[in-house]
């Protein structure tokens, strides 16, 4: 696998933005979004329970948006496809609907009959991705949280390895290993890639090997089995010596959403993001309106008490009322939730329809990576560690009721309780 060395990474990226990208020189793109399937995020439980992992709101807006955004500002992008084994909802089909209004491209929902991994994904589909001739495709994790720089991808492979290359965004992480007796990267996978139509010759392969593979095992369901193929293990790893494969070491955010913790260290990557992408979305101080302090974003519904105080990385969602004197930080407030005067919510993510009463404290551990470091990665977090419940942000599920003056420490309350007392460091089922 090549890269670009830590010490050159500054100029390779100057290099790459001082290369103009001519939109003429490539026929047509396409963009492959993999969204997984109910299986999946668990940890994002009980969120989940819900909606979509994928339509989770961050920044005010779903997850996916802000891959179908990036997208569909590539020129020549002519048609986004999500793969997954969501059953098609209603949520989902408005979703879709309303994305392609908005940004004048298809998208359409392709879905898999079983979990097929995310080289399996695209290879069960690769006639609809491959149709119309495009001569590259992107392809993205739906749970990865990023500043998409899908462009520079393009003029990097163009610079770089040609047409038949294919590009991984790549990104810095600390490792720590006490005396390693091999080379240890500080580069990992952001899981964004830049394929072209070749990379499914090398898919094949590996799926024709596990066709034989099942030949000589007992009869199962061997279509499933030799069909479920990864990128990053089954393909990628075959293919690192080749000269073929590239990494484009990005400067810019990333981090993955796989826990609730998560998605708030996302959303307050994205809002930093809005002062050059969506200034619109961003609250400001105002007379007869909250007191904002940092990056927030408040749905135009919402009904805030100007005494209220909000912010930094806040996002209110649609209907949500908040009373006299509430104070609000680091947290997400969804559709509908009712915040009482005088509660104060940190570290939090407060549920749809969940009221949280008067002078009521709904508190969580934050789970962020060094303060210090703009672009840190966070950690994947376990929900135990010793036995124990590992300190974290505290969730509130749909429809949870917590009454006046009690306080919610570093819990995770699943949907539709109405509680009587205070907890801490539990799981209220």
């Amino acid at each position: 696998m090549r890269k670009q060395s830590p010490n050159s990474c500054s100029s390779v990226q100057a290099g790459v933005a001082a290369v103009t990208y001519h939109s003429s020189s490539v026929k047509m793109l396409k963009a492959v979004i993999l969204i997984g399937g109910p299986q999946k995020g668990t940890r994002f439980r009980p969120l989940s329970f819900e909606v979509p992992k994928p339509l989770f709101p961050v920044a005010g807006v779903p997850m996916l948006q802000h891959h179908i955004e990036a997208c569909a500002k590539v020129p020549n992008m002519k048609e986004i496809l999500l793969i997954g084994f969501y059953q098609p909802n209603e949520e989902l089909t408005r979703f879709l609907f309303n994305a392609q209004q908005e940004f004048k491209i298809s998208i359409r929902y392709l879905q898999e009959y079983a979990a097929l991994g995310t080289g399996g994904g695209i290879y069960h589909f690769r006639d609809q991705i491959v149709s119309g001739s495009p001569e590259a495709f992107f392809v993205l994790n739906a749970d990865v949280c990023s500043a998409f720089p899908l462009r520079e991808m393009l003029s990097f492979q163009k610079e770089h390895g040609g047409p038949n290359s294919f590009v991984i965004l790549g990104t810095t992480v600390l490792h720590y290993v006490e005396k390693p007796s091999t080379f240890v990267s500080d580069i990992i996978n952001c899981g964004i890639y830049l394929f072209n139509p070749d990379i499914f010759q090398h898919i094949g392969t590996v799926f024709q090997k596990n066709q034989q593979d099942m030949l000589l095992e007992e009869p199962t369901n061997g279509w499933h089995r030799a069909e479920a193929i990864r990128l990053e293990q089954d393909i990628f790893t075959a293919m690192a010596g080749q000269g073929k494969l590239y990494v484009y070491k990005t400067l810019s955010f990333w981090s993955q959403i796989k826990s609730a913790g998560s998605a708030i260290y996302a959303s307050r990557l994205y809002l930093n993001q809005y002062h050059t992408t969506h200034p619109e979305r961003l609250a400001s101080n105002k007379e007869g309106g909250p007191n904002i302090s940092g990056n927030v974003y408040i749905h135009p519904t919402a009904n805030i008490d100007p005494t209220a105080m909000l912010g930094p990385n806040v996002s209110i969602g649609t209907g949500v009322s908040i009373g006299a004197g509430v104070r609000v930080r680091e947290s997400i407030i969804l559709h509908g939730a009712n915040l009482q005067d005088h509660c104060c919510v940190l570290n939090s993510i407060v549920g749809w329809d969940s009221t949280v009463g008067k002078w009521a404290r709904v508190e969580g551990t934050p789970s962020d990576p060094n303060p210090n470091d703009p672009y840190a990665k966070i950690d994947s977090e376990t929900l135990f560690r010793d036995g124990k419940l590992t300190p974290s942000i505290t969730i509130l599920g749909c429809n949870v009721t917590i009454p006046s003056e009690v306080i919610i420490l570093n819990s995770i309350v699943l949907p539709h309780k109405d509680l009587n007392r205070s907890f801490k460091n539990q799981i209220i089922l």
